[in-house]
């Protein structure tokens, strides 16, 4: 077996095609390919348009709320916090350092293949794409910097030509997206699985209802060549340490930032959570447990179980410093008072301290950002001498069942709202009636998006083309480009596309 004692070697910073040097500015020897492939990303298209994506409420309802660009700034930062954490307090991290920037890429980057109107949109665009290949987000995410960013082709910019981004005769793609390394890619890639595996799964069962999470089968041969660089002779699951990162740096900003911006909208507050039904919390207690047997199948049995019981200890802990009587009100208790007395006197108080955490900002805050710093503190790490590359960091099991009741309880009040049923029923009909647009008329394409869309006269690579550019659409330009298709009275027809 071939291993790999150091945590970054040559391979690493390998690409598809070597970087052209400028022949007017030379080369830059003081620059970091980490550091190349973060600028890369931040002046790319996609990356700004995470800012028109919804994270959990639609950003123009309000600027305080989050989209998924200032969601992604949040998971870097809590990233480069964890890397530079491990690389201070672990002997092996602080011999071998994880690289920050390319940890803090990896938070930036994480959401890029998400589509208009979230997990409701993906189900969309996956259910319409099932006789050709799927769809899901993290692939997308994949397939947007290796292949759909307009940076480089394998021909240009080393010849000094049109570039063209497809060899019609072997219909073969040439595009290279951002020609990122293979280490950058690597921190991104969640779940090593091809998507076309299970799909065939799925079509023989008839079960369409749900994305798989993995690669397209289009960049397979990617994924080879990232593993034989970023990790040669390594047969496990492959998940580097920057990617581990930041799948726990995301988990700790969905479930602390996503609840604040639920608590904000009095969506939610902490008197909601505890009051919910028996039957409500089941089914938070089912996916965390779900969760738990996935990612800590080797712990012992007893420490994986997790029910509705376990839901009510958690919010009791975490909301009791909220709902403690204060020092009057204890007083009162102790000099006596009827039980309608006692029960107005906690009911009052409660209430109170409950909006209290949605209307005043300090304590909101105080309390999201005490909670970041605790998660983060229980984070650990696994080094693998052998192949450092693939370390594992993940939050202890205990602190992962307080990560995940939270994650999972706006998400589960939001989508049984009726306020998301209707977003979701007009998202979906809007993403259908584009796609069924495009596929019938390419001429309702963009041009660069047309020109893809004839080179291939096949069906899977032309419902792969309208399945890119419809993902990569924000919230309101989706709904704007229904409206000008369908709608009497569209703002405008002549929006460039």
């Amino acid at each position: 077996m071939t291993t790999r004692t150091k945590l970054y070697e040559k391979g690493d910073w390998e690409r598809e095609a070597a970087i052209r040097i400028s022949a007017n500015l030379g080369a830059e020897k003081y620059r970091a390919e980490a550091r190349r492939d973060y600028a890369r990303l931040i002046h790319s298209p996609s990356f700004r348009r995470l800012q028109g994506k919804t994270q959990l409420f639609p950003s123009h309802e309000s600027d305080f709320f989050r989209n998924r660009l200032t969601h992604s700034l949040e998971v870097a930062q809590i990233a480069k916090s964890v890397a530079i954490r491990i690389n201070s307090t672990n002997p092996f991290f602080s011999k071998n350092p994880i690289n920050v920037d390319l940890v803090e890429f990896a938070g930036l980057a994480h959401d890029l293949g998400h589509p208009p109107f979230g997990h409701n949109g993906e189900a969309t665009l996956d259910q319409l794409m099932l006789e050709h290949g799927g769809f899901e987000g993290n692939a997308q995410t994949l397939r947007l910097l290796s292949r759909i960013e307009k940076k480089a082709t394998t021909e240009y910019p080393a010849i000094s030509a049109y570039p063209r981004s497809v060899d019609a005769t072997a219909s073969k793609d040439l595009r290279l997206g951002l020609n990122l390394t293979y280490r950058s890619l690597a921190s991104i890639l969640k779940y090593d699985r091809s998507i076309q595996e299970t799909l065939t799964a799925r079509q023989q069962a008839n079960n369409d209802k749900k994305p798989v999470k993995g690669y397209y089968a289009s960049e397979q041969s990617l994924i080879s060549a990232i593993k034989a660089n970023v990790a040669p002779g390594y047969s496990g699951d492959f998940k580097t340490v920057e990617c581990a990162i930041m799948d726990v740096a995301d988990d700790i900003a969905y479930s602390t930032y996503d609840l604040e911006d639920a608590f904000k909208a009095e969506f939610l507050s902490p008197l909601i959570m505890i009051s919910k039904d028996d039957a409500f919390k089941e089914r938070i207690a089912k996916k965390v447990k779900s969760n738990l047997d996935e990612k800590y199948k080797a712990s012992p049995e007893s420490d994986r179980i997790f029910d509705v019981s376990h839901v009510n200890d958690i919010l009791a802990e975490l909301f009791y410093p909220l709902f403690k009587p204060d020092d009057a009100t204890l007083k009162r208790l102790l000099d006596g008072v009827t039980p309608e007395e006692a029960a107005f006197l906690l009911s009052a108080q409660t209430a109170d301290r409950s909006q209290r955490l949605g209307q005043v900002g300090y304590f909101r805050t105080s309390f999201t950002s005490d909670l970041v710093g605790r998660f983060i503190r229980k984070i650990e790490v696994e080094p693998n001498p052998d192949f450092p590359s693939m370390s594992a960091v993940s939050l202890n099991i205990s602190t992962f069942k307080y990560v995940e009741t939270l994650k999972h309880f706006a998400f589960e009040l939001l989508i049984s709202s009726p306020m998301l049923k209707i977003a979701e029923k007009r998202g979906d009909q809007i993403i259908r009636t584009l796609f069924k647009c495009f596929i019938d008329d390419r001429a309702l394409l963009p041009n660069d998006w047309r020109n893809l869309f004839v080179e291939i006269d096949k069906k899977d690579w032309q419902a792969r083309v309208v399945c890119d550019y419809i993902s990569g659409m924000t919230d309101r330009y989706c709904v704007e480009m229904y409206a000008r298709l369908t709608s009497e009275n569209p703002q405008s027809i002549w929006k460039p596309h």
